[in-house]
């Protein structure tokens, strides 16, 4: 069974967050929320209290085979001020683990070198952080080991193309059918 790890940060969007969660979790992916507040407990943007299934340091990731990242600026900020976490995220996509962030949080994967000669999208605005990254303004946009998504509107199909990923075409077909997309 797959491993993912969805790291939380104070003024993370809610749904791009949860949506995602959802989708891994329906598919039988292990999902695993993360804090790197001082609290399981994290506020989201929309000030909805997610309580994290961990804390950061509680988890040596070594199982991890996806480390995924929810957007909101605010969130972002946080999760790219976590030097433990760009670390981790540095040596993940090194090692060839799916890493994978939306909305404003593929900045933090290109702040810290990832997107380089990559395909990339993100939330409008955003994309001068992409450093090194091919914008490509699509809903949701796969190059190797890296998946990245534009926003809310695509949380969904970014859990999907993380599904995708581990489990296949089909049965994300079944699963968009059972969950009438």
């Amino acid at each position: 069974m797959s491993r993912v790890y969805v790291f939380l940060a104070d003024g993370f969007e809610t749904v791009e967050a949860l949506a995602p969660v959802d989708v891994m979790r329906r598919a039988g992916i292990d999902v695993t929320t993360v804090s790197i507040m001082e609290d399981r407990n994290v506020v989201s943007a929309q000030d909805v209290t997610v309580q994290a299934d961990i804390m950061f340091g509680d988890a040596d990731f070594a199982d991890a085979d996806a480390l995924v990242l929810p957007g909101g600026s605010v969130g972002t900020e946080n999760l790219s001020a976590h030097k433990q976490l760009c670390a981790l995220l540095s040596k993940a996509c090194e090692d060839g683990k799916l890493v994978a962030a939306i909305c404003a949080a593929p900045m933090a994967l290109g702040r810290i070198g990832l997107l380089a000669s990559r395909k990339a999208t993100c939330y409008p605005g955003c994309e001068q952080e992409l450093t090194g990254a091919i914008y490509t303004a699509a809903a949701v946009e796969k190059d190797g080991n890296i998946i990245t998504g534009c926003g809310p509107g695509a949380s969904f199909d970014f859990g999907f193309a993380i599904v995708e990923h581990f489990c296949g075409a089909e049965v994300v077909d079944t699963m968009r059918a059972q969950m009438q997309f």
